[in-house]
Formats: structure tokens, C-alpha cells, sequence
């Protein structure tokens, strides 16, 4: 089995419950939406994507833990003990294949989704950001679920069960747009079972 991988970094979790933590990110290639300012059936609207996912090699799973590896290892030791699936799209390939090997590497593994499609129930962590409307939704219980907002939207109403919930304002070209933030701290005050979840990494100019 091969894997199309954009690439694999070692940086800080910025968004959500397990913000401040150590992860290795293995951004897997490919999506199965378009995120963009107009409104579609594979786009939310009000936002646009701002990372780049497309590209990328096949490699398989000695391969991965090797990039892993170079990225965490100092020394004799691991950095972290946390590999984060994101992408594009991660749930198009994760698999038990690809958690099974790195459960018996010593990690834990955490997901990033939009929700499309069914995860294993042997993944440790699962954040779910909804890009479709509700009823497209296929993975319904998760850890976390973060919804991006832009200027005037509402509180979504959503079918996720989830220990956390987020709203998080939009950025645009790495700058956060005044209206989107006041937007979002509108709807947590008005909504307290809803937190405000910030994108630190565009401030802090974090990978």
C-alpha cells in the first residue's frame, strides 16, 4: 500500500483542545472539496483554502515513518509522541494499514477531516471541520468540531457529537479580517456551549 504524501513536518497544534502540543503533521495529498468565497456543492463559501495539497509523492509506510523520523528524532529520542493527519483530505487514505503500523511505532494518532467520509474507530484523536451541509456529513462523532466562519454567518446547527465545539474565523491571505473575528466572539458569547478557536499558526507564521 502507497500513500500520496504533500509533506511532513514537526511543529506546535494551533487550533482546537491539544493547542500548545507537539505534533508531527503528514499532510496527505488530494481533496474531496474546493473550499473558495462562493458557495458550491464542494464549497462552503466565504473563505478560501490556503493550503496546497494537490501536489505530492506516493511513498509507503517505511518511507513515511522514515520522513517521520528526520522530523521528530533528536538524538536518541522522539520529540513528540503525536502524528496528526491533515491534508487536502486525510480520510480519502488513512486506513487501519497506516494506524496499526504507527500504533506499533510508540504514536498516537490524531485526524483532521471534513467529515465526508467514515474513520476508523482505532484513531485516538478526530477533529471534524464540516465543509458540506449537515445531512452530507458521514462521520458524526469526534473529539472536536471546529466550524470556519466569515462575517455574518450564523451558529451552525450541528449533528456532530462532540466533547468540543469551535467556531473560528476565517482568514484571507493570512490576515484576519476584523469582521470575521468580531463575528465569531459574537456567537460564542451568545452561544457558551461554543468556543472561540483561533488559526495562531497564520499569526505566528507557524508551518
Amino acid at each position: 500500500m502507497k500513500y500520496k504524501i504533500n509533506n511532513v513536518f514537526f511543529s506546535i497544534q494551533c487550533e482546537g483542545a491539544q493547542a500548545g502540543t507537539p505534533m508531527v503533521f503528514v499532510r496527505f495529498s488530494g481533496c474531496n472539496m474546493r473550499c473558495d468565497l462562493a458557495t458550491s456543492p464542494k464549497s462552503p463559501g466565504g473563505f478560501m483554502c490556503d493550503t496546497e495539497f494537490e501536489s505530492g509523492r506516493l511513498v509507503e509506510l517505511d518511507q513515511i515513518h522514515r520522513m517521520v523520523f528526520e522530523a521528530c528524532w533528536q538524538g536518541d529520542s522522539c520529540r513528540c509522541d503525536w502524528i496528526i493527519c491533515t491534508g487536502g483530505e486525510p480520510a480519502l487514505q488513512v486506513d487501519d494499514a497506516f494506524i496499526d503500523f504507527f500504533h506499533e511505532k510508540g504514536f498516537k494518532i490524531a485526524i483532521e477531516t471534513n467529515g465526508t467520509k467514515h474513520l476508523s474507530d482505532k484513531l485516538d484523536w478526530i477533529t471534524v471541520s464540516p465543509k458540506v451541509a449537515e445531512h452530507c456529513l458521514k462521520q458524526l462523532k469526534a473529539d472536536e468540531v471546529k466550524y470556519v466562519r466569515s462575517a455574518n454567518q450564523s451558529i451552525p446547527k450541528t449533528k456532530i457529537e462532540a466533547k468540543h465545539k469551535y467556531l473560528s474565523p476565517a482568514f484571507c491571505n493570512g490576515v484576519l479580517p476584523p469582521a470575521n473575528l468580531a463575528t465569531c466572539v459574537d456567537l460564542v458569547k451568545k452561544h457558551p456551549d461554543w468556543k472561540l478557536c483561533i488559526q495562531y499558526q497564520n499569526i505566528l507564521g507557524l508551518e
